[in-house]
């Protein structure tokens, strides 16, 4: 009695995509790669920064940059121990940067929830108004507030900076948080209300911590504006009230440019919005994306 024959060993045909995910994988590569190759040229300039603020002022200064010349921390000595410290303009666009993020927050989330949640009548129009706030050129409204910080005593103040990037910030805080506040659930805002809640309990203890990404992506935003703001902050402070940015234009002087000292001082100014911006990086993501998938 014979055995019976073993069935044939199936056949495994090859994989073959189709001609449009060939040419979708290939799409998606060299979006890949010019999406690297952007990147790293917008990194370019802060290397290179980098890189200058570790050089000595002779090499900082050849024509054509010497990339391999010896590395020295002689730039950041001379920051840190110069004549004038550095320390109160740092200390200064902390305060000015800070507190008016703080105030920015605190008046932009009652008035994003009355243009999202709680409409008020034609918030079209308000929405608006913000917008047009921004239409006016910053060096217009210059002199009208130089008079008015010299007349009522508040030139080279930090708190009239306060004062100013808050304003100048509110109109773009009420934008991102409009957006963002129109993703939370009515339906929880209103079992809120049934068990008691007011309106700042609601705001703060239930509409803010749905609304944290968005609210640290505008925190973010308005804190880098702030420090980065350079011209109010030129006209306006002189000695006490200085801040970061109008310190770092005094290493051009008349007796040339300290490029080395100039580039360590611009690292050692942008370490602190680098620190915010690592440390609020998922919360940025998560906040700027907010709403974007339906």
């Amino acid at each position: 009695m014979t055995a019976p024959a073993a069935p044939p060993a199936p056949t495994v045909t090859p994989r073959v995509l189709a001609p449009t995910a060939r040419r979708g994988n290939r799409r998606s590569g060299a979006l890949g790669l010019l999406a690297w190759v952007a990147g790293i040229a917008f990194c370019l300039p802060a290397l290179w920064m980098l890189l200058t603020s570790l050089h000595s002022e002779p090499d900082a200064a050849t024509n054509p940059p010497s990339i391999l010349a010896p590395l020295t921390l002689d730039g950041y000595r001379e920051f840190f121990s110069a004549g004038a410290s550095p320390w109160p303009p740092l200390i200064n666009s902390v305060t000015a940067s800070l507190f008016s993020t703080l105030f920015v927050l605190v008046l932009a989330l009652p008035a994003a929830y009355a243009l999202s949640i709680r409409r008020v009548r034609k918030w079209t129009d308000v929405m608006f108004f913000f917008l047009s706030t921004k239409m006016l050129p910053v060096v217009a409204g210059l002199l009208p507030v130089y008079l008015f910080a010299k007349n009522v005593g508040m030139l080279d103040n930090v708190w009239l900076l306060v004062i100013l990037y808050t304003s100048m910030n509110l109109p773009i805080a009420v934008w991102m948080m409009q957006s963002f506040l129109a993703d939370v659930p009515v339906s929880i805002i209103e079992a809120a209300q049934m068990d008691g809640a007011r309106l700042p309990a609601i705001l703060f203890r239930v509409v803010a911590p749905i609304a944290a990404p968005g609210i640290a992506a505008t925190a973010l935003i308005c804190f880098i504006f702030s420090w980065n703001e350079l011209l109010f902050a030129r006209v306006l402070t002189g000695v006490v009230a200085q801040t970061a940015p109008v310190y770092l234009t005094g290493f051009v002087t008349s007796q040339g440019l300290f490029l080395a000292q100039l580039c360590a001082a611009s690292v050692v100014v942008s370490l602190p919005v680098l620190a915010a911006g690592f440390a609020a990086q998922d919360k940025l993501v998560q906040g700027l994306s907010l709403g974007a998938v339906k």
